[in-house]
């Protein structure tokens, strides 16, 4: 539907702009016809008035035409001497204007119904002669209307012809872009990897393919990354999963109950991945929010046995689940990690509010900062979701995290301010 609405858009700008190329070239040669009939018709009536003028004679004080018995000139040339016709039979349509231009004594043309009248005054000492000559313009008139008409019947066929060149190059055109279209559809759902692949774009067609190719990159990026998340969380859950169904075994075996400390601190520590997982699935597809930053800090740390001492009161640009979505996972890795203490620090600057998560145990090696995020890095009592599951919270929501290799634990989140 929409290429079918784009095609008649494009055949009927280009049948609208041969019209009006058309009508202009039409309306010019008319013209340029037009001027070229009148300048003829000028001329020959001058040529007639001279021929005429050859044939005046003066003989014994009167004025005389040189010419044969029956002069087909007497039908189209008038003499006039003093005021008089001398030669010449006016036809009674013409006679009244050929007698004005005969005794006017000036040069000029004048149009009548289909004729062309011209008066040229003669140089006949003593006397005022006027030759008076006339030009049947029906013949030229017929000329331009036959030339008019078939101008209109060719530039009719040049728009015709126009309109379905337009009609095929467009639908050559949108074929192929069909096509492509198709191609990408069926790649991306069923092969990501396949590209068109064309190189250097040559033309827009090139330049739409990239665009393609592109797109299924980006694709086969969301799909990739998306994997990597599901083995993240199978990675995750499967530790808390297995120490419940180890004990409950054991207990099976030795006729006794479960701990049910333990029972109820790995339900814990699946009932917060799960939490998490879904915070950080609501966050993509949230809309915007902000949230007071010290509260939030204040309630996880007070719950997990941290240090924190506020130093003024942010309003970060993202929800509270998300600030704690990102957090806790880090506040239990610091707590698990630290010999002693572990605590949170805010820091402003510029537009960002920096959290910096700190503990007293082992930190990061300088060579372990880019391995920390990578899936499936875990210490030596894991990390919770892990920092890879972190830093894909992060990204998702517009923030950033970083691992600090400085002697002790040291994780530093920047969260944008409202």
């Amino acid at each position: 539907m929409g290429l079918t609405g784009f095609r008649g858009r494009i055949v009927s700008l280009g049948v609208l702009t041969a019209t009006l190329v058309v009508a202009v070239l039409v309306v010019l040669s008319h013209v340029l016809l037009s001027r070229a009939t009148d300048t003829d018709t000028r001329t020959l009536a001058r040529t007639r008035a001279d021929a005429v003028a050859a044939t005046v004679q003066l003989r014994n004080g009167t004025v005389h035409l040189v010419e044969g018995a029956d002069d087909p000139f007497d039908a189209v040339t008038w003499v006039y001497a003093d005021g008089r016709l001398i030669d010449g039979v006016a036809h009674s349509s013409l006679a009244a204007i050929v007698e004005q231009l005969g005794t006017s004594g000036r040069q000029e043309f004048l149009l009548s119904r289909h004729y062309l009248l011209y008066a040229e005054p003669l140089p006949v000492p003593g006397h005022e002669v006027t030759a008076v000559v006339t030009v049947d313009l029906t013949p030229y008139e017929n000329s331009e209307q036959r030339s008019l008409i078939v101008s209109l019947l060719l530039g009719a066929l040049a728009v015709a012809l126009a309109g379905f060149v337009a009609h095929l190059g467009v639908s050559r055109s949108l074929r192929a872009v069909h096509q492509m279209s198709t191609l990408a559809d069926e790649w991306g759902d069923h092969d990501p990897g396949r590209r068109f692949g064309q190189g250097h774009a040559r033309d827009e067609f090139g330049e739409l393919a990239q665009t393609f190719d592109r797109l299924l990159d980006r694709v086969s990026a969301t799909i990739a990354d998306e994997r990597r998340l599901t083995d993240e969380i199978a990675h995750e859950l499967r530790t808390p999963i297995t120490v419940l169904r180890g004990d409950a075994q054991l207990a099976e075996l030795a006729g006794l109950w479960v701990d049910p400390q333990v029972v109820l601190a790995e339900t814990d520590r699946l009932s917060n991945a799960v939490n998490t997982i879904l915070d950080a699935a609501r966050s993509r597809v949230g809309g915007k929010a902000s949230c007071r930053l010290v509260p939030v800090l204040r309630q996880m740390s007070e719950g997990r046995d941290v240090q924190f001492d506020a130093v003024g009161d942010f309003e970060v640009a993202v929800p509270a689940e998300v600030v704690a979505a990102v957090l806790a996972p880090l506040l239990d890795n610091a707590v698990r990690h630290a010999r002693t203490t572990a605590s949170l620090q805010t820091v402003a600057v510029g537009n960002n509010v920096l959290v910096h998560v700190l503990d007293d145990g082992p930190g990061f090696r300088p060579d372990d900062l880019d391995r920390v995020f990578a899936p499936g890095h875990s210490g030596t009592d894991g990390h919770g979701l892990g920092l890879a599951v972190v830093r894909r919270i992060a990204n998702a929501t517009g923030l950033g995290v970083r691992a600090v290799a400085d002697g002790r634990g040291h994780l530093e989140v920047r969260f944008p301010r409202a």
